[in-house]
């Protein structure tokens, strides 16, 4: 880690002395992890470096402080030694700076302590890295319940949502060249090959945007495909999650989130889908919806979309057992979670293509305190592990 110094002193003091002092202290705090140096240009005081200290090395150093304050940056690190009244003027700097509601610190101490908090003030200012999750046109029009807040988004998960238009997804399907349904290997029920092909050729076509844009994921507000080009998301929506890119419908972004953070902390695939039948006596719900990850199925085939009756959705068969139901709010501050048992599988044909039938306690909560149209179910018993991670941000359990 490399540490740039910038020192200021009165012009009454012996330069030599007060050099003299400067290499001995630098020549201290260098070890193997930290490495010290002098810059002598103030301008680049705060380049190429993981932080950057104003070495008070004499009293009398105020004025030179405050007639360069220009050249300075928020948070002030001041760093001090006991000679040369260095202590003295470096507290009388910073009492300006606190004066000024301004932020900053004087770093005073023995060799060991000024290492350990230059270290931990190098990791504080450390610049976040975000990663970048898309939104595909808008939420779709019934998500009355699902707004959020790019700052929450920020602050609280690191993730930065890269706003696409629609029009860049289909102009680019229009002009896409693509015949190929090589990968695509299952059996087909209400839906021809050139159903495939059109819902083959958008998991390509969106494969380009994640690539352009950086994505670790997605939604989309897919139906505005139906009518532009004929064709539904649900297969590349499938592919994706299965590749480990999240990808979820309708402009979900709370769904996406909770779907991110299950790839996240679980390293597992997600299956975002539609409450559609609550049995509160025999603590069973109905879930459905038309894509699935494939690795969550033991079985599936190709069907049409159930609103619309164009493209492909997924009749999956889900693999029975234990499973975690999972929630967010859209602002993110309170979830619900449960572990239970997918029991069954079933298929009718006024329903999403993928059904499941599922057994959970306290689903009461679900028409008591809704957080949102969309569910998400996990394979396995995951709520221990995942609240873990959710008190830390300060999301709690409804």
């Amino acid at each position: 880690m490399k540490v740039k110094i910038y020192p200021i002193k009165s012009s009454l003091h012996n330069e030599n002395v007060i050099n003299i002092t400067t290499k001995t202290l630098i020549d201290k705090l260098n070890s193997d992890d930290l490495y010290f140096i002098i810059e002598e240009n103030i301008q680049n005081l705060y380049l190429d470096c993981d932080l950057s200290l104003i070495l008070v090395q004499s009293g009398g150093s105020e004025s030179f402080f405050l007639n360069n304050l220009k050249y300075f940056k928020e948070p002030y690190y001041i760093l001090t030694y006991s000679n040369n009244n260095s202590l003295a003027a470096a507290l009388e700097i910073m009492a300006y700076i606190k004066n000024n509601q301004l932020k900053g610190q004087v770093l005073h101490g023995n060799n060991s302590y000024l290492r350990k908090t230059i270290k931990k003030l190098i990791l504080e200012n450390k610049p976040k890295e975000y990663i970048n999750l898309g939104l595909i046109g808008k939420p779709s029009d019934w998500l009355i319940s699902s707004n959020f807040n790019n700052d929450t988004l920020l602050n609280k998960f690191n993730i930065n949502i890269v706003n696409i238009d629609m029009k860049e997804i289909i102009d680019l399907y229009n002009n896409y060249s693509y015949k190929n349904n090589s990968e695509i290997i299952s059996n087909f029920k209400n839906i021809n090959t050139n159903d495939i092909t059109l819902a083959n050729k958008l998991y390509f076509v969106l494969k380009e945007i994640v690539n352009k844009y950086h994505l670790k994921g997605f939604t989309i507000r897919c139906f505005d495909l139906l009518n532009s080009i004929n064709t539904t998301a649900c297969l590349a929506l499938s592919k994706f999650n299965d590749d480990g890119i999240i990808a979820t419908c309708e402009g979900d972004v709370p769904s996406m989130i909770a779907m991110y953070i299950i790839k996240n902390v679980l390293n597992k695939p997600s299956f975002q889908c539609n409450p559609c039948k609550i049995n509160l006596a025999k603590n069973e719900i109905l879930l459905a919806h038309c894509t699935i990850p494939l690795l969550m199925c033991t079985s599936f085939n190709f069907d049409s979309h159930y609103e619309s009756n164009i493209g492909v959705g997924i009749h999956g068969n889900v693999k029975l057992g234990k499973a975690t139901l999972f929630r967010l709010n859209s602002s993110f501050d309170k979830c619900f979670i449960n572990e239970g048992t997918i029991i069954k599988n079933q298929y009718k044909d006024n329903l999403c293509r993928t059904q499941i039938i599922c057994r959970f306690n306290n689903l009461d909560k679900l028409l008591k305190s809704p957080l949102g149209n969309h569910e998400i179910i996990i394979l396995g018993h995951e709520k221990k592990k995942l609240l873990k991670y959710l008190n830390k941000l300060d999301i709690v359990e409804i």
